[in-house]
C-alpha cells in the first residue's frame, strides 16, 4: 500500500548526542561496573554467610553426656552402633543435627520417682504439699475421690511413691515405650492387690507396715516379670481412712492403744508378780530344806549317841541312871538361881513360897 503523504521522504529530525551512542557507552560501562562490585560482594557476603551457616550446622551436632546419663543416637529413628556401642558414655560427641539425629538422654545414676494416686482423695496440689485433709462431705464421691475397696468391704485412701534408677538404658529405652507410665501403672495394680488382701483397719493403723510390705513385693514381683530395665531403690505408701471417718478411725486407734497399754501394764504386773511368788516360793522351799536337813542330821547325831551309849546301859543299867541323873542334876543347878538340898532321910519337903520377887531378885543379885 502505497503512502500518499511520502512520510518516508520527509527529512528526518537529527538525534541528539545521548542518543547516537557517544556519552552513553562510557555510562553503561560505569553502571556495569558498579553494578558488577555491587554483585560480586553480595555473592561474597552470601558464601561467608553460607560457609558460617554450614559451620554452625555442623556444630550444633556437637553434644556433651553428663557423668549421671547415658545417650542413644537415633540415626532416621534407628539407634547408631550395635549392642553396647549403642549408649555414649560421658563425654563429649558429635551427631548430625536434629532431624536426622535425635539424642536420647537417659539418667541412669539419679534416682527417678513416680506417684500412684488413683486411690486418694481429690485435693489440690496446694493442699497436697501442706498435707491438708479434704472437706467432709458425708458421703464418697466416685466421680473425683479415688478410693481401692479392702478385704472386708471397707474404703480407704492409698497414695504411694516410688523411686527407682535405671539399670539397663537399652532395655528400658528400646523396648518400652514409656516405662514411668508403665511403673505408675504397676503401683497401682499392687495398691489395688494388696488393698483386697487386708481389712480396713489393719491397712489404716493394726498392720500399716504389712500393707507396705504387701504392695512393694507386689511391685517388686511384676517389675522382675516385666524385665523393665530398673531398679528399686525405695517405696513409701499412706494410707487414710475416708474423710468423714478420719475421727472415729482416730478414737479406734487411740482405744487400741490404750488398750495395748493396759495390757502391757497388766502383763508387766502378772509377770512381776509371778517373779516375786516364784522367789517367794524357792526361798520357802530352801528353808524347808534347810530345817529338814539340819532335823535329819540332829536325829541322825541322837541316834548314833543313843546307839553309841546303849552297850554300857546294858552293862549296868543303875550306874548309867546315876551318870545321866547327875549330868540332869548338873544342867538343872548350873541354871537354878536357888538350890536346897535335903538329907536323903526326909521323905517330904515343904516350900512356903511367899517371899517377895524384889528380895529375890536382890539375893540373887548378891
Amino acid at each position: 500500500m502505497s503512502d500518499p503523504l511520502n512520510l518516508d521522504k520527509l527529512p528526518k529530525r537529527p538525534k541528539p548526542a545521548d542518543e547516537e551512542g557517544l556519552a552513553p557507552t562510557t555510562f553503561e560501562d560505569a553502571s556495569a561496573q558498579a553494578l558488577s562490585e555491587a554483585l560480586r560482594s553480595s555473592f561474597r557476603i552470601i558464601r561467608l554467610i553460607m560457609i558460617g551457616l554450614v559451620l554452625l550446622f555442623l556444630c550444633s551436632g556437637v553434644f556433651v553426656v553428663q557423668p549421671n546419663e547415658q545417650v542413644i543416637l537415633l540415626r532416621l529413628g534407628k539407634p547408631v552402633g550395635v549392642g553396647e556401642g549403642m549408649l555414649f558414655q560421658p563425654g563429649w560427641h558429635w551427631a548430625w543435627p536434629y532431624p536426622i539425629d535425635e539424642k536420647v538422654r537417659i539418667r541412669t545414676g539419679q534416682s527417678q520417682t513416680v506417684t500412684s494416686s488413683t486411690g486418694w482423695y481429690a485435693v489440690t496440689p496446694e493442699m497436697d504439699a501442706t498435707n491438708a485433709m479434704p472437706t467432709a462431705y458425708g458421703f464418697l464421691r466416685p466421680e473425683s475421690e479415688g478410693y481401692t475397696l479392702t478385704g472386708d468391704g471397707g474404703i480407704v485412701h492409698v497414695k504411694a511413691t516410688l523411686k527407682y534408677r535405671v539399670s539397663k538404658p537399652l532395655r528400658y529405652h528400646l523396648d518400652f515405650a514409656d516405662v514411668p507410665a508403665l511403673l505408675t501403672n504397676v503401683l497401682n495394680e499392687a495398691i489395688f492387690h494388696a488393698s483386697a488382701r487386708f481389712t480396713a483397719d489393719a491397712a489404716v493403723y493394726k498392720d500399716r507396715p504389712g500393707f507396705r510390705d504387701a504392695v512393694m513385693e507386689r511391685v517388686n514381683e511384676l517389675v522382675e516379670k516385666l524385665d523393665l530395665g530398673i531398679v528399686i531403690e525405695t517405696g513409701d505408701v499412706e494410707v487414710l481412712p475416708p474423710a468423714d471417718l478420719f475421727d472415729a478411725y482416730v478414737k479406734v486407734n487411740n482405744a487400741e492403744e490404750q488398750r495395748g497399754t493396759e495390757l502391757s501394764k497388766a502383763r508387766s504386773y502378772r509377770d512381776e508378780t509371778v517373779r516375786t511368788a516364784i522367789g517367794q516360793a524357792k526361798a520357802i522351799i530352801n528353808s524347808g530344806l534347810v530345817s529338814s536337813n539340819w532335823l535329819i542330821s540332829q536325829v541322825v547325831a541322837d541316834e548314833r549317841a543313843f546307839l553309841d551309849q546303849l552297850p554300857l546301859y546294858r552293862e549296868n543299867r543303875d550306874l548309867y541312871k546315876q551318870r545321866l541323873l547327875a549330868a540332869a542334876m548338873e544342867r538343872v543347878l548350873t541354871n537354878a538361881s536357888v538350890k536346897f538340898t535335903l538329907p536323903e532321910q526326909f521323905d517330904e519337903l515343904r516350900l512356903q513360897v511367899t517371899r517377895e520377887p524384889e528380895k529375890l531378885e536382890s539375893k540373887t543379885a548378891r
